[in-house]
């Protein structure tokens, strides 16, 4: 690979050249490079796993950026060289992080992180038989970053299921036993 600089002759050339060689442009910068071609060994299973996963984010963020208040914010993120896309793609790739989980009395107070932004979060209250006692969706907090729950009642021996969705939809499911 090599980064041209002041060259008159390869200022507006792009493409590929006799098979053999490649020149694009990335953040401003010329670049020339032996053109790439396809792999001939067999992809791991991580690799498979990584493309299905990139497979779906794109999927998800063509989705997204047809709504045009979705797209403005993702170019709002975008940084030299990206776009709204790109952006949509990345944040479609992971979901979202339940980071705790805490009582203040009957209140459930969940933080709940993405690298975007948190979309809802889902709480359920669910007794030591399994049975769903209530569940609604939780309150963001001023901070940004804590969603507040008010529960009825904290039944002892259940537990508290959190389900964090981000804007594409993902989800993370978080449980906190009740004892």
């Amino acid at each position: 690979m090599a980064i041209v600089k002041d060259n008159i002759l390869l200022q507006l050339v792009r493409g590929t050249i006799g098979r053999q060689i490649t020149i694009y442009e990335r953040n401003g910068q010329i670049i020339m490079a032996k053109k790439r071609g396809p792999s001939n060994k067999k992809p791991t299973q991580k690799q498979l796993e990584a493309r299905h996963r990139m497979l779906i984010a794109s999927e998800l963020a063509k989705e997204m950026i047809a709504d045009p208040a979705i797209k403005a914010y993702y170019k709002s993120k975008a940084g030299p060289g990206q776009n709204a896309y790109n952006m949509a793609v990345k944040d479609a790739y992971r979901s979202p992080e339940v980071q705790n989980i805490r009582l203040e009395d009957t209140e459930v107070v969940v933080t709940a992180i993405d690298e975007f932004r948190v979309a809802a979060v889902e709480v359920k209250v669910v007794d030591a038989a399994g049975v769903i006692k209530e569940s609604g969706k939780a309150e963001l907090s001023w901070n940004g970053i804590e969603w507040r729950y008010k529960a009825k009642t904290l039944p002892a021996g259940g537990k508290i299921i959190v389900i964090a969705e981000d804007l594409p939809g993902r989800d993370t499911v978080k449980e906190l036993l009740l004892v």
